[in-house]
């Protein structure tokens, strides 16, 4: 399927773009397309646009070196603003409408609730989705669903493993999560990794919790307040918007508590949003430090001059990059005409491979996530870096 493309846009003309409904990527007379349903405006629009940016620009460079057996890459992106009827319906467009033949880059935990089901019924891939919820991590897995990333369970599991680390004790953990299937697939991750070091009385910690699309805080704050032990770490699952309103009010009563977030919350998006107030903020990130001393990262950097207008790094537009790379293998793999079972079956059968991340990566048949690493890292005067946990504490 051929579709004329358009220029590279950068970041601000691409979400003006995407809020008109439907972006086709800019590339040329592209014979693979594929699809993106993801948020380009509203709250959670930088993960949306962040992704977006990633895997467009690993398609560029796949589209400058020849295509994948001759054949350009496309990307069509459907703007669901985060919201679970729309990405449903933008789903149904891109699948039988569009005739993608595979999802990539999808983004968020309740908006995959709704579509996986659509996935599975119509036998096509949902791939690398933004999201570590369990949903996309069923055991068996689900043939249609093949994650990058590792999963929220992993994240807060290494944020409790440091915490504790630090010296904190269990019962000075806190939570704030958002009030849907996202903040309970990041809560339920916590509280697996408590219960590994045997630690019992979980429900007891406090819990705070508020509306996803909205900023309203300051109940689930009040709850964490009224708990009678002080926390000294508050775990978070949410976007930056709330986050970044609940730590901004928190440090007010809680001045040396620690603040922890999933990859999910955007890192960029939260550091400009807190300004000075993020400093020390934790978060867990899934692709490796911006400036680490690796192949891929080096290319994802080169990528970004050359592809997307010297745009700046960042952690979610490399997380599409690094997936768009894999997924590329995999399109490889499927043959000279990659129908949409060639790609899964191509996937699956990578089984160990490096695309330049110092550890290779792996999928199988039973094995739908490609990556476990999980970074922590710290906001220290306006960047990210890497948490030494035995340090952290005075």
């Amino acid at each position: 399927m051929r579709r004329s493309g358009a220029p590279f846009l950068n970041l601000a003309l691409l979400k003006i773009a995407l809020l008109a409904g439907m972006l086709v990527s800019p590339l040329a007379q592209a014979d693979l397309t594929f699809g993106l349903v993801a948020p380009a405006s509203g709250g959670a629009a930088p993960l949306g646009l962040g992704m977006q940016k990633g895997i467009e620009t690993y398609f560029a460079e796949v589209n400058a070196a020849g295509g994948v057996n001759g054949e350009k890459l496309a990307l069509i992106a459907r703007d669901d603003q985060y919201k679970p009827l729309q990405a449903a319906s933008n789903t149904r467009q891109l699948v039988h409408d569009d005739k993608v033949l595979a999802a990539i880059g999808n983004v968020g935990t309740p908006t995959a609730t709704v579509t996986i089901p659509l996935y599975n019924e119509f036998e096509t891939l949902l791939y690398g989705a933004f999201t570590g919820a369990g949903v996309l991590r069923k055991t068996p897995p689900d043939r249609y669903v093949i994650n990058y990333r590792a999963s929220y369970v992993q994240e807060t599991a290494t944020m409790v493993n440091g915490l504790l680390e630090a010296g904190i004790k269990p019962e000075e953990i806190a939570f704030f999560t958002q009030n849907d299937s996202f903040g309970d697939a990041g809560y339920n991750g916590a509280m697996q990794a408590l219960n590994a070091h045997g630690i019992d009385n979980t429900s007891s910690l406090a819990h705070g919790r508020f509306t996803r699309g909205t900023r309203n805080i300051h109940q689930g704050l009040a709850s964490v307040l009224e708990e009678p032990v002080t926390p000294r770490a508050i775990i978070i699952v949410g976007t930056y918007g709330p986050a970044a309103d609940f730590i901004r009010e928190a440090r007010n009563d809680l001045p040396d508590a620690l603040f922890l977030n999933v990859s999910f919350v955007g890192s960029q998006a939260l550091l400009d949003e807190l300004g000075d107030l993020s400093e020390g903020v934790i978060i867990t990130q899934v692709v490796p430090p911006l400036d680490a001393d690796l192949p891929a990262v080096d290319d994802y950097r080169q990528a970004l001059n050359t592809y997307a207008g010297g745009s700046e790094p960042d952690f979610i537009s490399l997380e599409g990059y690094l997936a768009a790379k894999l997924f590329v293998e995999g399109v490889k793999a499927a043959g000279a005409e990659p129908n949409r079972e060639a790609i899964v079956n191509g996937l699956l059968g990578l089984g160990s491979i490096d695309i330049g991340l110092a550890e290779p990566l792996s999928l199988g048949p039973n094995d739908h996530q490609a990556s476990d690493a999980v970074w922590p890292t710290i906001i220290k005067n306006g960047r990210f870096e890497l948490v030494e946990w035995a340090s952290l504490l005075p």
